[in-house]
């Protein structure tokens, strides 16, 4: 059977109670710490490789920085000005991976125009650097899958994009990035892991490294761990370890409990809002975003279904790193940025959603074990044991292979790296199902345009929906409050794709908690009923989530009233993670 094929990349709750059995007190060739992008990366990667795997996940998949990016594939055009070519290099050729056969359904290009403020020397110097980028990425679009640069005078920019003011632009530069569904993305990673033999367990808090003997240097032989579904604790043994941990980096080094070098990552929040299509004017020639210069940064405007994503922040953050809170200031910030170019302008009222996230960036590598490039690094503290961080979303399969390799060093035989052109779950048979939406949608009853966007969300795999569909009509109806999004989708998020609490269906394996006004206060109630139906949940249980979810929507929006960090993580710390609290627990996630 392909690794790919459906019941065997299925995260469904028969799957998480097998996989928990396979692990506790097992061995595995590897175990993965982390269920963000480069977690699950790392878990695909060596289970292609055919080692036996664990992953392990402290909340949900995605859970952490992989859902709360700026949903972007790119080569990076600012590193140019730094001089930075191979790292530019090494974003453009997984760009074009990714587009042309690792996601082509979640990955797709997109316009993005390059305001022009000075006169011609700004137009010659930037062009110069798009040029070169899109030189840089030819290399790898066999088909052009990724559009060259083209100079629009005022006139064109102000055509294509009305919305802008037209004092602000002098011209601009037309070139194509491509956006992606980064926690759909994640979940596919994850998913075509198990399909290839991976054990894959969320809600799974790792709280000790075991060490084989009471030496500094012992090495380190598995871990022990929470089951955050009920409170038990397991462990499992593993002949090596990689923890891809992201902004939670330091929490693992510190359970060596010596001076062993580790990486030393610090936290960059990064604040997004979202904004109705309608309150920026994108004209009506296709969809584009903007890339603007700011004094410190760079902030993008990027079409999202019927939303604009506006973003980003870049702040020091010391605080919760579970729940990063967006305080008024991030949003004023983002708002004035934003409103020095546009003729109508924004303000909070506009605002429909908002969402922050943890960068994590190097702050230090010790030690000759480091393997540096400029974006990430894996480290070998003890034996046994890989750290991998840094980097950025576009170039995971890049960081998870190189923490693979330093992981399979002491295993003889082990094969390389084959994850290049691996497709994922939902694209292997994506060129036979992209254009069939009109065909599907009169099988089954429901409207083009549902089914288009259940095409961009599931990729191949939207015949596993519609035959939810198919089975029981009553689930092709829209979700209370969500229009854009099926009953269908919350029972395949359960029995597919590892959803095992509420807010795992309203704000990862669907957007509605950032893409409508009432936050999925209003989806809510159905979608937990939904959800009860498939793992049985009893009243008073459903009852729980719908208040804990609740509670969370109340404590986002209190700190996104408060003026400043400290006093917007104190209220939204006034909402306890759904997830259950193990005492002394370290914290262990990477989402």
């Amino acid at each position: 059977m392909h690794p790919g094929d459906t019941d065997r990349t299925q995260l469904s709750p028969e799957r998480r109670r097998a996989d928990r059995a396979r692990l506790a007190d097992g061995v595995v060739d590897v175990l993965v710490i982390g269920g963000g992008v480069t977690g699950a990366g790392a878990a695909l990667d060596a289970a292609s490789r055919g080692l036996s795997v664990g992953l392990l996940e402290a909340r949900d998949w995605a859970a952490g920085t992989s859902s709360r990016s700026s949903k972007l594939i790119h080569g990076g055009l600012r590193y140019l000005e730094q001089m930075a070519f191979p790292l530019v290099h090494e974003a453009l050729k997984e760009r074009a991976r990714l587009v042309r056969t690792i996601a082509p359904h979640l990955v797709r290009p997109l316009p993005f125009l390059l305001p022009l403020t000075a006169p011609v020397w700004q137009r010659a110097y930037y062009g110069a650097g798009v040029a070169l980028y899109d030189a840089m990425g030819a290399a790898f679009a066999r088909d052009r899958a990724i559009p060259r640069h083209r100079h629009l005078s005022r006139r064109a920019v102000l055509k294509t994009f009305p919305a802008l003011r037209r004092d602000a632009v002098r011209g601009a530069i037309r070139y194509y990035d491509a956006q992606v569904d980064d926690a759909r993305h994640t979940l596919a990673v994850v998913r075509t892991a198990a399909g290839y033999g991976a054990a894959a367990l969320s809600s799974a808090r790792v709280v000790e490294l075991l060490r084989d003997g009471d030496r500094s240097d012992a090495p380190v032989v598995g871990a022990r761990v929470a089951d955050l579904t009920d409170g038990s604790t397991f462990t499992v043994r593993a002949r090596s370890v990689i923890a891809a941990t992201g902004v939670w980096s330091d929490d693992v080094g510190a359970m060596l409990g010596t001076s062993a070098p580790s990486l030393k990552v610090r936290a960059s929040k990064g604040v997004h809002i979202l904004v109705p299509r309608a309150a920026i004017d994108g004209g009506d020639v296709g969809q584009h975003g903007l890339i603007l210069r700011t004094p410190t940064s760079v902030l993008f405007v990027i079409p999202w279904a019927d939303q604009w994503i506006v973003g980003t922040t870049d702040t020091p953050w010391t605080l919760d790193r579970d729940h990063p809170a967006a305080s008024s200031a991030d949003i004023d910030y983002l708002l004035d940025q934003v409103n020095r170019v546009l003729r109508a302008p924004l303000t909070a009222d506009d605002i429909v959603g908002v969402y922050a996230g943890l960068r994590p960036l190097l702050a230090g590598e010790s030690d000759e074990t480091s393997r540096l490039s400029r974006e990430h690094a894996v480290v070998v503290p003890v034996p046994g044991l890989v750290l991998v961080a840094g980097g950025k979303y576009t170039t995971y399969r890049v960081m998870a292979a190189d923490a693979v390799d330093a992981a399979v060093e002491g295993l003889p035989g082990a094969p390389a790296s084959c994850t290049a052109e691996l497709p994922l779950v939902g694209a292997r048979r994506w060129t036979e199902v992209r254009d069939r939406a009109a065909e599907l949608a009169a099988e089954h009853g429901l409207a083009e345009d549902a089914v288009e966007r259940l095409l961009h969300r599931h990729g191949d795999q939207v015949t596993a929906v519609l035959d939810l569909v198919r089975a029981d009509p009553s689930l092709g109806r829209s979700l209370p409050g969500a229009p854009g999004h099926l009953a269908a989708e919350v029972v395949h998020a359960v029995t597919a794709e590892g959803a095992l609490h509420l807010d795992d269906v309203l704000t990862r394996r669907t957007r509605i908690s950032i893409e409508t006004p009432h936050r999925g206060v209003e989806s809510a109630p159905e979608v937990a009923r939904l959800m009860a139906t498939v793992h049985g949940w009893q009243d008073d249980f459903l009852a729980r989530e719908i208040a804990h979810y609740e509670a969370r929507v109340a404590a986002e929006r209190e700190s996104q009233r408060m003026p400043d960090d400290r006093t917007a993580d104190a209220a939204r710390l006034g909402a306890p993670d759904v997830r259950a609290a193990v005492r002394g627990s370290a914290a262990a996630s990477g989402g």
